[in-house]
Formats: structure tokens, sequence, C-alpha cells
């Protein structure tokens, strides 16, 4: 396999806007390429209606809310089993190698929870092994803040964005189809 035809890791983090934008610009591009796409969101609830998952099936590409949404919404417990649940199928997926592109949205987020334990039910290590030995085709974006050290290190992109101006500063909030 040629040097372009290995599967990258790209990670998408920082505390600016875009993130997931990037990622789902991402999907967008490879889908538009006739490769297969899945996205999982590990914090997003599947409660909430999203724009870009509306847009998104539109062009056939799944994604799944796997998350109960912010962590000073529900129970520590409740986000563990969350987690607990969200790990395994969002792994699955990457090892299958049923697609091109997996989206791990807000993965960094998750993984960087240190307001209750997680390590048990979304395992740093087993989470390393998986970058580490995905299917050599299979291109997978992480995206959310606070990538571990260990995380970008494996990662062939690491793209920090940051904020130096944000409308919410100046008491906007979230518009509808620019934030959700």
């Amino acid at each position: 396999m040629g040097k372009n035809k290995k599967g990258l890791t790209l990670i998408y983090t920082g505390n600016g806007k875009g993130k997931t934008t990037a990622a789902l610009g991402i999907a967008l591009r490879s889908t538009g390429r006739g490769m297969k796409a899945k996205i999982y969101q590990f914090i997003k609830s599947p409660e909430r209606t999203y724009g870009e998952k509306i847009a998104l099936q539109k062009l056939g590409v799944e994604m799944v809310q796997l998350g109960i949404g912010f962590t000073w919404t529900k129970t520590p417990e409740e986000h563990r089993e969350a987690l607990r649940k969200a790990w395994p199928i969002a792994r699955d997926a990457v090892m299958s190698g049923e697609y091109d592109v997996v989206i791990l949205d807000e993965l960094n987020n998750a993984l960087s929870i240190d307001k209750f334990p997680i390590d048990d039910v979304l395992p740093k290590e087993e989470v390393l092994a998986m970058i580490r030995n995905k299917p050599e085709h299979v291109h997978l974006v992480i995206t959310g803040r606070n990538a571990l050290p260990e995380v970008r290190e494996l990662a062939d992109l690491v793209s920090v964005i940051e904020p130096e101006k944000h409308y919410y500063e100046d008491g906007v909030d979230a518009v509808k189809g620019l934030e959700f």
C-alpha cells in the first residue's frame, strides 16, 4: 500500500470553535469521493436535533449520538453508563474496517473528564490500542478539547483550534445553523 493509501489519524482539538465542523468537512469530502463515513458523538445526546445530522442523513451518512449531554447536566453515573455503552460501539465500527472514515466526535472531551472516574468505562489504553491497530485503510478523525498527549503522539495530524474572538463574549447565544 502506497504512502497515500494509508489510513490516517487526524486530531482536531483546542478551545476554539470549529473542531466538529472540520471533521464534518472530512465526512462531506470523503462521501463526495465515494467513501463510506460514519460519525459517533460521545457527549451529544440523541434527545436533541442537530442540523448537521439532518443534512448528513440526506447524503446517506449516519451520525450517532452516544452521549447524554454536557457533563454538568447529568450525574457522573449517568455519564459513566453512557460512556460504557458508547466505547465498544465506536471501537467496533473503527476496527470492523467497514468504513473508510470514522469520526469520533468529542472523544477527546470524554477522555479528559476528571470530575469522575472514566478509565474503567472508557479505558485510555484501549483507545490508544485502537488507534495503533485500526485497519490500514481507515481514516480516523478524533475531535474535542484537551486531546491527551498520548493521543496526539499517535496522530498523523493534530490541528489546534484556538479562539481569538467569539460572539459569545458579546452575549450572543448559540445561533441556529452555526452551533446547532
